[in-house]
């Protein structure tokens, strides 16, 4: 079985910069605990904020890697802290809080680690104090949603914690009122349809739970704008399954069923975390399987190339066939228990690249092409277009073209022409996921006439957090999506770094200080 690492390149029409080598002592400073709570108005500033940049960028990532100074075995396992940058004016507004949930609380008045981690992390006392202990720490440190008037932090393997979104405190855990029971999955991963064909050209948010075992378990969940669940189904498929995203189009849920096995004994037995367990098969395809979201059509199982996928950037259908653009990796990146997640020897291991598949679901065929070789992660579109026939992809990247490396350009991707932008951090800066944000209709690029540029998909910013290491602190960067080589157009300087972060969304509404 052919695995997604073809020897294939993609066309790229960027010229790349004088970039120098990063250095991994560098990367290694934004993997550090930020302990400290704040709030304050963003006063160092380069460049401008723009004046109708209106509304919230809220951003969730593992805040707090030790405890007590007890690190934990992978940042995956770290506790959720949700910052929030907020536009007004031409001016911003920081604050951060960390989500307060049991685990949190408990091991806060402990002063040690008293739960196990996924990812690997282990109380104290070796493999006798864990053994048996399934009793996994809800960490809500994944993405988080403003959506139906409650501000919700995401972890994939348990149900959601509600925030209040102008001061970020922990309200207390989200069941959706009553839809989810103590414990549900409710996906990390959720995807807004702007225009939902059931509701009547209204938008609804989709999102997935996994509940593996020898038979998984997809549930579907859609939820109106005011966040009640209008229509949930569960379908089983064969095997294990550790599906860590979706895609959407108007019709399906698309989901990719990597070719992994779990070996539960190890975690049982107190030896290893439960992500310790995976392991990837090399040579078994790839299962994508494909539900229809109205539920009128059996669900479709067909094998693809082997390999790995995190993360989608956007399906839709086009002339009878289904597209599906991919994150691709060509094995699982195993997590080792021995292993320390700041020793990463980038250069042996392979880049994430952007795929793209296309399928037919009369024949069952499947065609695939590498659509971009550089070494990327954390798609990002236009909102409008989810779902939808797209023309622009926005990418966290690597400043080289080629090879592994840590994550410190932002790359813009014209599917209809081939060519690149690349906006770079490096040598000092690492970049985290863009977060494209719509202009309102009346607002354009300077130099351009509104009745030429209003309504294109690349109208808008890219707002993406920035370690620089050579300061030791993190900055809110501002990019004119349309154009990334006019450089940032506002750099905000925080007073303190941000950890690296997972995922983040934006909302229209202003949830800063007044």
């Amino acid at each position: 079985m052919q695995s997604f690492q073809l020897h294939e390149r993609a066309t790229s029409r960027v010229a790349d910069s004088d970039t120098q080598q990063y250095n991994v002592k560098d990367w290694q400073k934004g993997y550090q605990s930020l302990n400290e709570e704040f709030e304050y108005f963003i006063e160092s500033v380069e460049g401008e904020i723009p004046v109708d940049l209106e509304g919230t960028l809220f951003r969730n990532g593992p805040g707090r890697l030790d405890v007590n100074g007890q690190r934990v075995h992978h940042p995956f396992d770290g506790d959720g802290m949700i910052s929030a940058i907020a536009f007004s004016q031409g001016r911003a507004h920081f604050r951060n809080r960390f989500v307060r949930t049991d685990g949190f609380l408990a091991e806060q008045k402990a002063g040690r680690i008293l739960h196990r981690g996924v990812f690997g992390t282990q109380k104290p006392g070796g493999w006798l104090a864990n053994a048996f202990d399934f009793q996994l720490k809800n960490i809500a440190n994944t993405q988080v949603i403003y959506w139906g008037g409650k501000l919700l932090a995401l972890w994939e393997a348990a149900e959601p914690h509600r925030l209040d979104p102008h001061t970020l405190e922990t309200i207390g855990r989200e069941y959706l009122d009553g839809v989810l029971q103590p414990g549900s999955a409710f996906a990390a991963h959720p995807w807004v349809d702007p225009a939902c064909q059931m509701d009547g050209g209204a938008p609804c948010l989709v999102n997935f739970a996994i509940k593996p075992g020898l038979s998984t378990t997809i549930t579907l969940y859609e939820l109106n704008p005011a966040g009640q669940v209008l229509r949930q189904h569960a379908h089983a498929v064969p095997g294990f399954a550790f599906i860590h995203d979706f895609a959407i189009t108007p019709n399906y849920g698309i989901f990719f069923q990597n070719p992994v096995s779990f070996n539960p004994l190890p975690f049982v037995l107190g030896l290893r975390g439960a992500a310790e367990c995976i392991s990837f098969r090399p040579g078994h395809p790839t299962q994508i399987v494909i539900i229809p979201r109205h539920g009128s059509e059996p669900v479709q199982i067909i094998p693809a190339d082997s390999g790995f996928v995190f993360h989608h950037a956007n399906a839709f259908e086009q002339d009878g066939q289904l597209f599906v653009d991919s994150i691709c990796y060509p094995a699982f990146p195993a997590v080792e228990p021995n292993q320390d997640y700041q020793e990463v020897k980038f250069s042996a291991l392979p880049p994430g690249q952007l795929w793209r598949f296309q399928l037919n679901l009369q024949t069952r065929q499947v065609q695939s092409r590498m659509l971009e070789g550089r070494c990327c992660e954390f798609p990002a579109i236009h909102s409008s277009h989810v779902g939808r026939p797209y023309r622009y992809l926005y990418l966290g990247a690597a400043a080289a073209a080629e090879g592994n490396a840590p994550l410190q350009a932002i790359l813009k991707v014209d599917l209809e022409t081939g060519d690149r932008q690349i906006w770079s951090a490096a040598p000092r800066g690492y970049v985290s996921e863009p977060v494209f944000v719509p202009r309102s209709p009346s607002a354009y690029r300077e130099g351009l006439p509104s009745e030429t540029y209003d309504g294109a998909e690349d109208n808008g910013w890219l707002l993406t957090l920035v370690y620089d290491a050579a300061q030791e602190q993190t900055n809110v960067v501002i990019l004119d999506a349309a154009d990334l080589n006019r450089g940032a157009i506002a750099t905000l300087h925080l007073k303190h770094h941000i950890p690296y972060g997972l995922h983040g969304t934006f909302t229209p509404e202003y949830f800063g200080k007044a």
